[in-house]
């Protein structure tokens, strides 16, 4: 692949695109030496303009880009990197390098939060308290709150049942990341059983 990539302006333009949501996270730049060793380490490393030095995505934060694929574009002079975040992305504690509106990805954006608060041992966080507990409380909370949507699928109150519902996919979502599942393997069965 390396023959492809045309070096010799010195740097070349990176987008990074998250491998399940599609989501562009942030763009950087890479010399030669960067792109090897991202080949090597299967974690994006860029040339920082500003440090003047090789700088892996996370080498501080713990944040890493985890390689997917890479592809080169027509003229050789940029690469797309398709990656797996560990944690926030941007600086800033977000998903992404770009302010936008979440809500078409908003689910997996959720996962990353509570994957990262449990991650972190964020002691203040109601999901972290939650996880600390075990299995047997996450998976009893998420039971208590289906219970309560059933309970509100019986009445007219549609603001109740919108709350009920948004609780019990939150849990879920917790429950997920104390299996080490994460959503994108649910989805991937649904997948499979809708083309058969």
């Amino acid at each position: 692949m390396k023959e492809k990539i045309n070096f010799e302006k010195g740097l070349i333009p990176v987008i990074v695109q998250d491998s399940v949501t599609n989501k562009v996270l942030m763009l950087g730049y890479m010399n030669h030496d960067a792109y090897e060793k991202s080949i090597y380490e299967k974690k994006v490393t860029f040339y920082s303009r500003s440090k003047k030095r090789l700088w892996t995505k996370g080498e501080i934060s713990k944040n890493f880009l985890l390689i997917e694929k890479i592809l080169i574009d027509c003229d050789g002079d940029s690469l797309l990197i398709k990656a797996k975040p560990t944690g926030p992305v941007c600086h800033k504690g977000t998903d992404t390098c770009w302010k936008e509106n979440n809500s078409k990805n908003f689910l997996f954006y959720l996962e990353n939060i509570i994957s990262n608060k449990i991650k972190n041992k964020e002691d203040n966080s109601y999901v972290y308290k939650l996880s600390k507990r075990g299995i047997n409380r996450v998976s009893q909370k998420f039971g208590e709150e289906s219970v309560e949507l059933i309970i509100e699928s019986k009445d007219s109150n549609e603001n109740l049942f919108l709350n009920e519902s948004a609780d019990v996919l939150f849990h879920y979502l917790v429950l997920l990341q104390k299996k080490r599942i994460t959503l994108q393997r649910v989805i991937k069965v649904l997948q499979e059983r809708h083309n058969k």
